[in-house]
């Protein structure tokens, strides 16, 4: 036990758990927690320009290593900045800690109209995330956060925040600081194991869908080492892009619904569905019996009905189904080949669908980036008809977007990203979107983070413009916006930029943009480019991918 202030003792928490970067806007209400950071505590505070961005970043943390990303935002207005953050968060399953101030205990609920008060801010926070505390003493800020942070580790990943009144960050006490619960997997039941291990004994055709709870419990190799044994093809949501690398003969991407995938799996027996919840598959078919296995029961029969509902962690679910095997029958080779053939028609549909100029944009951020560099893709048409489903992923947490479908948080999720792993950071990115965050430039050029912002600048909201063409007549309203010289706007901001007209240009921006060290905008002009078919019209834009 030591005596320290509530802000030192928040200090301690993250220490202790192994906290290495907190970002973070410094305010009135949360400054004792920041000096207790930045006196050698050996946590790096990454100081962000608003409060969102800083809680993308904190999610993209997360996702990028797997290890807790914390946001501290100052009470009320910053705390409301935080809404969108946590909401996607939430979507994405990311852990996330938020750590907020609150005006002074005596004035706490009082309505007094006190500099940032916020009497419902706990409410607030519980209805975009399920695990908040509020301490009202500077004995309880430990028990908070570690209750707080042991929630946060248990079963479906997912954020939480603690708010913590000034006065007790300032107060002094005497403090122990125990030890806190870290990532404990969910056992499945044993009869769930054996009633799925006797349908794939049983499954000449196997299907596997690969969500991300394989990312999140760390189960990629142990999935690939399943697959091969099993000879199943093998496909991914949207967030479980990354399980198994595009790369391998058994990876069918993510093109599940398609309808030529379809019309081939007619007599599947058996899909294995491993840590997805089928966000957005209201409606498609489901071939065969279906065993799923999620770490969160509510997702299990949410979207289809389960044959064998498994509830448990990835990681050990796969364990124990193949120990519980009695082993690998006989498998139908000519279905994976036919499987194979169908993905690499798929895929050259794909390329002559987004053109010649599209594609060799795609190919020049695929070929000039290391293969572990991150890709991050925001809402813009790009990302939805090449970014998310045809550019090759090789590793897990190498990929990421905003799942709840927000736009603009391409920059801040890659700042967290780049942040957490120094690895070279690329972000797929329109120009409407872009403007939601562009302030965290400054961020970026700040701690010189290895960034390569592609912008592709159509003058506004290219999604909406092409529904809206094709629903209501050819008739558009706030789809075209006044956007600025992104390049000129980068240079203003100390970072290097340049704005090109064609792949060619491109091709050699790029190749100067990986020679940089620090950050780097290459501003596409696209109406210079060949377009992509439902790029203008909005033809055969899909929402329906899988984020979990």
């Amino acid at each position: 036990m030591s005596t320290m202030t509530g802000g030192e003792a928040v200090c301690e928490v993250l220490k202790k758990i192994g906290v290495r970067h907190v970002f973070a806007i410094p305010s009135v209400h949360n400054i004792p927690i920041l000096d207790a950071i930045g006196r050698g505590s050996g946590i790096e505070p990454v100081i962000v320009r608003n409060e969102q961005a800083g809680t993308h970043s904190a999610d993209a943390y997360h996702r990028a290593t797997g290890q807790l990303g914390v946001m501290i935002a100052s009470t009320g207005p910053g705390t409301t900045n935080t809404v969108t953050g946590l909401y996607e968060a939430a979507f994405a399953h990311s852990r996330i800690l938020l750590i907020t101030g609150q005006v002074d205990t005596i004035h706490y609920g009082k309505g007094k109209g006190m500099g940032h008060e916020a009497e419902n801010q706990v409410p607030m926070l519980r209805s975009v995330i399920e695990h908040v505390a509020s301490p009202r003493s500077t004995e309880a800020i430990v028990p908070s956060l570690r209750h707080i942070v042991s929630q946060l580790t248990r079963g479906k990943p997912g954020p939480g925040a603690v708010e913590i009144p000034i006065d007790l960050q300032y107060q002094s006490a005497d403090i122990t600081i125990p030890d806190i619960p870290q990532k404990t997997p969910v056992a499945p039941q044993s009869d769930a194991i054996e009633a799925a291990a006797e349908l794939l004994e049983n499954a000449s055709k196997p299907v596997i869908i690969a969500g991300g709870g394989v990312i999140s419990a760390d189960a990629s190799e142990a999935l690939v080492d399943w697959a091969e044994e099993l000879g199943a093809p093998v496909f991914t949501s949207n967030g479980g892009r990354g399980s198994i690398s595009d790369r391998h003969p058994q990876s069918m991407g993510s093109y599940f619904t398609s309808r030529q995938y379809r019309e081939a799996m007619a007599d599947v027996d058996v899909v294995l569905a491993i840590g997805t919840w089928f966000k957005g598959w209201v409606g498609q078919p489901m071939p065969g019996k279906l065993i799923h296995i999620d770490i969160d029961p509510r997702k299990i029969g949410l979207t289809y009905p389960a044959a064998v509902a498994v509830v448990g962690d990835a990681l050990a679910a796969i364990k124990a189904i193949r120990a519980a095997m009695g082993g690998s029958p006989a498998r139908d080779s000519a279905f994976l080949h036919q499987m194979g053939s169908v993905r690499d028609r798929i895929r050259q549909r794909i390329r002559e669908r987004i053109g010649p100029d599209h594609e060799a944009i795609m190919d020049t951020i695929r070929n000039l980036s290391p293969e572990d560099a991150i890709l991050v893709r925001d809402m813009t048409v790009p990302a939805y008809l090449w970014g998310a489903q045809l550019f090759p992923i090789y590793a897990p947490r190498t990929t990421m977007n905003p799942v709840g479908g927000g736009i603009g948080a391409g920059l801040p999720l890659a700042i967290g990203a780049a942040t957490a792993t120094g690895k070279r950071t690329i972000i797929i990115q329109g120009d409407g979107g872009f403007m939601v965050h562009i302030g965290e430039l400054s961020t970026a050029v700040q701690y010189q983070l290895p960034i390569i912002i592609c912008v592709f600048t159509d003058g506004g909201y290219g999604v909406l413009r092409g529904i809206q063409s094709r629903t209501f007549e050819g008739r558009t309203i706030g789809v075209d916006l006044a956007v600025p010289n992104f390049a000129a706007v980068a240079r203003g901001f100390g970072l290097k930029g340049e704005s090109v007209n064609s792949a060619d240009e491109f091709s050699a921006a790029f190749q100067r943009a990986v020679g940089t060290q620090g950050p780097y905008l290459i501003d596409i002009n696209t109406s210079s480019l060949v377009p992509m078919a439902g790029s203008l019209g909005g033809r055969n834009v899909s929402f329906t991918q899988p984020a979990g």
